[in-house]
């Protein structure tokens, strides 16, 4: 079952006042939600304000951030677990590992490449999270439409397919995640049943 989400974003505001307010809408439903916040540790553009704005209603945070980011994305010190790296691999790793779900807001190519690393792993059987593109005014719509065409073109084939989310509402996302995390837990239940069987 879902208890930490991981949430990509931008370490900028970006162009758009919906941006800003998704990711502090978002940090108070996660709050709300009992779920904690897992990001990359920063205090700047989204990913300060969701990290804010879930300490603000409650929330529990654990950020992971590289030491030589600490001053250029204005590490958060008041997360209540914070985790300093080496490197971007690490980081990586930790706030997968410390997951149970991926989010992911409007961002730059840093989140862009973390998106589609989970993307990856989830098409290569590395695991089964759920993962959540949060399209907050159609910002993530030419990524789509650009999957979309790798399908058309048959570069994921049938059987290789990406299995994420989309959401355009911020309220959707947490009974999106929890309906997806019920029906893994379903079919895992289902194979286990099966297994005893034999």
């Amino acid at each position: 079952m879902l208890s930490n989400i991981c949430v990509y974003c931008g370490s900028s505001n970006g162009s758009d006042p919906r941006f800003l307010a998704a990711a502090e809408r978002l940090g108070a439903l996660l709050a709300a939600d009992g779920l904690g916040l897992v990001y990359g540790g920063g205090n700047a553009g989204l990913m300060g304000a969701v990290a804010r704005a879930t300490l603000a209603a409650g929330g529990r945070v654990t950020g992971i951030i590289p030491e030589f980011l600490k001053t250029r994305e204005l590490m958060l010190k008041e997360a209540q677990e914070l985790i300093v790296v080496d490197d971007m691999h690490t980081r990586k790793r930790l706030m997968f590992e410390r997951s149970d779900a991926f989010v992911a807001l409007p961002g730059g190519i840093g989140t862009l490449e973390e998106l589609v690393e989970q993307l990856t792993w989830v098409q290569l059987d590395r695991h089964s999270k759920p993962v959540l593109i949060l399209d907050i005014g159609g910002f993530w719509r030419p990524l789509l439409s650009l999957l979309a065409h790798m399908r058309e073109a048959q570069f994921i084939r049938p059987g290789l397919e990406i299995r994420y989310l989309v959401a355009e509402r911020v309220e959707d996302v947490v009974p999106m995640l929890r309906a997806n995390a019920e029906r893994a837990s379903s079919r895992s239940a289902d194979e286990a049943g099966v297994i005893d069987r034999l």
